[in-house]
């Protein structure tokens, strides 16, 4: 089947919506090196990676770095590297394949959920079925990977370092969503993500492994709703303010206006970007979320989109506000290879660390906007339904 370019702009090769698997975009993206590594692999073990493919029997096992260990899989680190820096460093990590059902409960499941509530990497030794073929594979929700090879063999030669805490949570006989809002308060994101990835979080009766990708949107999600419970209890703003990141090719512009709680995200993808690579003219992709919340998942932008909505309202809870927001996001064909959401969330959390420009009226805010934006702003005032909402207090 072939696809049309703004079929590939919403299924960004995760939603197969051509037929064609793998998605042939990415198949381009693949990108082969001259490193090659034998049978048995010693070193430290960063993160665990399961798959999605064949549900719920997937592939899953230890991520191993061949080199660079903290730099490798930490997402939070790479803000300001260039695309060559990321894309090298992703190229030195290894992932080793099982095939389990996502409820196995075995001795290796134990030692991945061990390595995944781990602090720091740890030592591990793997022994592949066969030599692992180097290629970097890129996705567009998780970050590119090197090598992949089937696992013979898992060793732990290191006792990973857990903190008290986290035992203690994830020991705890809780729901999945009241262990990840626990340790929100003292970890990061993609911590939490790889520990509900292992299956050690829920319910010991409920406690399953989750294909890496739906962890990370999964994650956004739930944090999200958690913060938007709060946020809509805290006083609302009476100006307007916009704030502002550019990183590998995508550029954020992102407004608060008075009111209550309100999310619109859009996406506008440049012809010759990853995911439109042969669209004649910009396509725009436009999700929104009342005061109540969303029922339905945001399927025309996806993990984008609750990337950046966790962003938003990371930086809306800590300055404890409530506000109707709008995101713009633009991609420019500059963004010819995907590097995975992580890229979205980053860029948008440094836009709302920045000093914001503040105005009085929507009118003097859009003007200022409309100078940042490459397309029109009148494009995104068709679609758009906040702008489309007819306030007084906007204009005066």
């Amino acid at each position: 089947m072939v696809s049309s370019p703004n079929m590939c702009v919403i299924c960004k090769g995760g939603k197969n919506l051509c037929g064609n698997n793998p998605c042939p975009l990415l198949a381009k993206f693949s990108a082969g090196t001259k490193i090659k590594i034998g049978k048995e692999f010693s070193g430290p073990s960063t993160s665990i990676f399961v798959g999605h493919s064949n549900y719920p029997n997937v592939f899953a096992g230890p991520m191993g770095a061949i080199e660079n260990e903290n730099f490798v899989d930490n997402p939070s680190k790479w803000f300001g590297n260039p695309y060559t820096k990321i894309i090298e460093a992703r190229s030195m990590t290894i992932r080793s394949k099982n095939i389990l059902n996502i409820k196995s409960r075995n001795k290796f499941i134990e030692e991945n959920q061990l390595l995944a509530m781990s602090r720091k990497p740890t030592g591990v030794d793997l022994t592949f079925k066969k030599e692992p073929k180097y290629r970097v594979n890129f996705s567009d929700i998780t970050q590119p990977m090197g090598p992949s090879a089937d696992l013979q063999k898992l060793k732990v030669i290191e006792n990973p370092k857990i903190p008290r805490k986290v035992e203690s949570i994830v020991s705890d006989d809780l729901r999945a969503i009241n262990q990840i809002n626990l340790l929100h308060k003292n970890y990061d994101i993609y911590y939490i993500t790889n520990i509900l990835t292992s299956g050690a979080l829920g319910k010991q009766k409920d406690k399953k492994m989750v294909p890496t990708r739906w962890s990370i949107t999964a994650i956004d999600d739930m944090l999200a709703k958690d913060m938007i419970n709060r946020i809509r209890e805290y006083k609302q703003i009476n100006n307007y303010y916009v704030y502002e990141s550019k990183y590998l090719d995508n550029k954020f512009v992102i407004l608060l206006m008075p009111g209550r709680w309100e999310y619109e995200n859009f996406e506008a993808w440049a012809p010759g970007s990853s995911w439109a690579k042969n669209a004649k003219e910009t396509f725009i992709l436009d999700e929104y979320e009342p005061f109540e919340g969303r029922k339905t998942y945001a399927d025309k932008e996806g993990g984008g989109y609750y990337a950046a909505r966790f962003a938003v309202c990371e930086a809306l809870d800590k300055m404890k506000i409530q506000a109707r927001v709008i995101v713009f996001r633009e991609i420019s064909e500059g963004y010819i290879v995907p590097l995975g959401v992580w890229q979205v969330r980053e860029n948008a959390r440094n836009a709302m660390k920045q000093n914001p420009i503040k105005f009085q009226t929507l009118n003097e805010a859009i003007d200022y906007i409309s100078l940042k934006l490459t397309l029109s702003i009148e494009e995104y005032r068709k679609q758009s339904i906040i702008l489309q909402q007819k306030r007084l207090f906007d204009f005066v």
